[in-house]
């Protein structure tokens, strides 16, 4: 059996590692500005996000962060799981599924409804794997975003060019 541990205090450098390596994956490494100090705040002290750690012979080999959020139509509150990883070392190993299962226990222990996650559409081992689960693909949703630009472009009533 897989063991799995959540991040505490001192793990935002292993955290960034993750992150860096998903990045690299995802061919988005410039789009990663988020430091072990950023990390330490908004993980560890403002509590916005929390990480789960796979673990393997008491070494981190794969992460799942994830945030509370909320469903209007269930009218409690779910799980997003923003990001997913597991060494590619340790994939096929059953990592993905024991984050995945650790995810699944702790929606259920809070009472909570759903856990929902996105994925590019390119990343067809993943969605393999989701799949393998029982997750069901949302493929009516279109997913959207403001970034930090855009955010302030709103808010500041700007044009949006569009």
């Amino acid at each position: 059996m897989q063991a799995c541990r959540f991040a505490v205090p001192g793990d935002e450098n292993t955290v960034l590692r993750f992150i860096k390596a998903l990045a690299a994956y995802e061919r988005m490494e410039a789009d990663v500005s988020a430091t072990a100090d950023s990390l330490r705040c908004w993980l560890f002290e403002e509590r916005a996000a929390e990480v789960l750690f796979a673990m393997d012979e008491g070494r981190e080999v794969g992460f799942a962060l994830f945030f509370r959020n909320f469903s209007t139509f269930l009218g409690r509150p779910g799980i997003y799981l923003e990001d997913l990883f597991v060494l590619p070392s340790h994939r096929g190993r059953g990592f993905g599924r024991a984050l995945f299962k650790a995810l699944a226990g702790i929606t259920l222990e809070r009472g909570y409804g759903r856990l929902d996650w996105s994925c590019l559409d390119w990343n067809t081992p993943a969605r393999d794997f989701y799949r393998s689960l029982g997750a069901l693909p949302l493929d009516e949703w279109t997913a959207y975003r403001l970034d930090e630009n855009g955010l302030r472009t709103l808010a500041a009533g700007e044009p949006s060019g569009h």
